[in-house]
């Protein structure tokens, strides 16, 4: 697969995602908003960061059973009730992914989630060849 950042120089930085991804790949694989609950239904953590690493260790795991890699993530859209603690958002992801691959990002403000004390949403979507 082939990924091809765009950020243009008259456009301003992106921090932590680009403004645009160019993907060749075979088939795309959506996934649904990802949230900090455990096995049994329970919120896990209190604060954004420890929500934002639960949310993606969660997307991780459906990931792995989908087949897709990290890099091969190519749009992620962030909900979450403290949005402009982005670069928090973005310290954490990178803990989890262990990289900076930034795919193209929208970070959406919100007044709350389907259960209460959850802080954070994370969905993507992934371009993956063909095996």
């Amino acid at each position: 697969m082939n990924l091809q950042p765009i950020n243009p120089e008259n456009v301003h930085p992106a921090p932590g995602f680009s403004h645009a991804i160019i993907s060749h790949g075979s088939h795309v694989v959506h996934f649904a908003g990802q949230v900090a609950l455990d096995t049994q239904f329970n919120v896990v953590g209190t604060d954004l960061v420890s929500q934002t690493v639960a949310a993606m260790r969660n997307l991780e795991i459906v990931a792995g059973e989908a087949g897709v890699r990290w890099d091969q993530i190519i749009r992620r859209t962030i909900y979450t009730t403290e949005p402009t603690e982005y670069a928090a958002i973005t310290d954490a992801i990178r803990s989890v992914t262990g990289s900076d691959h930034e795919p193209a990002q929208t970070i959406v403000g919100i007044t709350g989630l389907a259960i209460e004390g959850l802080l954070i949403e994370i969905e993507c979507t992934a371009v993956v060849d063909e095996k």
